[in-house]
């Protein structure tokens, strides 16, 4: 009898979650990130964050270089977007872990569209810088 209860409340708070909760009530609400469907011929999004280093060098900005997670980046982009100014904490995580690094003088999120044909990748792409940040701004 107490799996039937179980199985029922479960069933309840994940119906009740799909109809009116929202990615913080995962695993009763909905996982929005896996929700959507793209048409056969969309260019499949690939998000990055890079720098330039004083060199000129660019530099991969991704988790390992600076403790910030792709989904922390990609779950602010229009805050990034409308405050590119708030990238120079990329570039100060950046710092604080390659300390004897030349610094950054440009943080840039970037997004390469990979192009799709009937659901099959093409080998082309095109990149689309959606903000940036550099040391001349401030």
């Amino acid at each position: 009898m107490a799996r039937i209860v179980a199985t029922l409340v479960g069933a309840a708070l994940l119906l009740a979650g799909s109809v009116w909760g929202t990615d913080d009530n995962f695993p009763f609400g909905p996982f929005s990130m896996y929700a959507g469907v793209n048409a056969p011929d969309d260019d499949a999004p690939d998000t990055r964050v890079e720098g330039v280093d004083s060199t000129g060098t660019l530099v991969d900005l991704g988790e390992r270089s600076t403790g910030i997670r792709r989904a922390e980046i990609e779950g602010q982009e229009q805050r990034y977007r409308a405050e590119p100014s708030l990238l120079r904490k990329v570039a100060d995580a950046y710092a604080q872990r390659h300390p004897d690094a030349p610094a950054l003088v440009e943080v840039r999120i970037v997004i390469r569209w990979h192009g799709i044909e009937d659901s099959r990748p093409t080998g082309t792409y095109r990149d689309e810088i959606i903000a940036s940040w550099r040391l001349s701004n401030e």
